[in-house]
């Protein structure tokens, strides 16, 4: 069983990872100046890229937060669904998960 503590860190560091390439994809959105009809073009389809990434981070940052508020509660490692406690091979695939198997797997997500 891993600590809280370790989930903790484990946790903290994804989130300053995610919020550091957030601020990378933000600066290289902001960064496009093309001229050119077709470097234009390229450009959308690479913003299409970049923002698909950085929703995907965004959602992640939630869930991370979230699991954070359940450490501190108290609450982390339960199944906010139905209460069961979340197994540690579930965990350390997915830390910030708030459903264990059964409830993700019907669609609590």
């Amino acid at each position: 069983m891993t600590p809280i503590a370790t989930r903790k860190a484990q946790l903290l560091s994804r989130l300053a990872d995610l919020t550091g390439r957030l601020h990378s994809i933000g600066q290289e959105l902001d960064s496009h100046q093309a001229r050119d009809w077709e470097e234009l073009a390229t450009e959308r389809e690479g913003d299409e890229v970049l923002e698909n990434m950085g929703a995907a981070g965004k959602q992640e940052i939630r869930g991370i937060k979230a699991a954070l508020h359940r450490i501190e509660e108290g609450e982390y490692g339960f199944c906010v669904t139905c209460g069961a406690e979340i197994g540690q091979d579930r965990l350390d695939l997915i830390p910030w998960t708030p459903f264990c198997r059964t409830c993700a797997a019907k669609g609590a997500t």
